[in-house]
């Protein structure tokens, strides 16, 4: 791996919209996950327009590097408020630069921001470079899966 470029990063607006979505689409692609045409577009205008459910910031000093999605949430068990980094999608020609592991850095500070304690994520089992990245940055595998179950209430 070449020495880590200084990762430059922004929080995105609602004009970024259609380049974060073209970058979600090729990261739902690789990560075997369904981008919904109408659901997605939606959710990520949402979290554009309103700071109090997270940040979605632009990676590289172009914002073409990849995004990450942080957002709020509360638990019980996590002490109440914690962050959640919901995706980081590094572009395949900024991968091995080492910026999902200054990404992590970023959305850690972010977090500690908010003031909050925990920092979580999910990562697919079929994902193991991104558990590998995780696992060095010291997130820790609780050994549980996570279910979800579609309520059907999207509009």
């Amino acid at each position: 791996m070449s020495a880590a470029t200084p990762l430059v990063s922004r929080i995105a607006t609602l004009d970024d919209l259609p380049a974060v979505l073209a970058m979600m689409r090729a990261f739902y692609s690789e990560g075997r996950l369904n981008f919904d045409e109408v659901a997605t577009p939606r959710a990520v205008s949402a979290l554009l327009s309103d700071p109090g459910c997270g940040a979605l910031l632009l990676l590289g000093a172009d914002g073409t590097d990849g995004y990450m999605a942080l957002t709020r949430g509360f638990s019980l068990e996590q002490g109440g408020h914690h962050a959640l980094l919901d995706e980081l999608y590094i572009a395949p020609a900024a991968r091995g630069r080492g910026l999902g592991a200054q990404a992590l850095e970023i959305a850690s500070t972010q977090a500690r921001v908010w003031g909050v304690a925990v920092l979580r994520l999910e990562v697919h089992h079929h994902n193991p470079r991104a558990k590998a990245l995780y696992l060095r940055a010291d997130f820790v595998d609780g050994h549980r899966d996570m279910l979800a179950l579609d309520l059907g209430t999207r509009p």
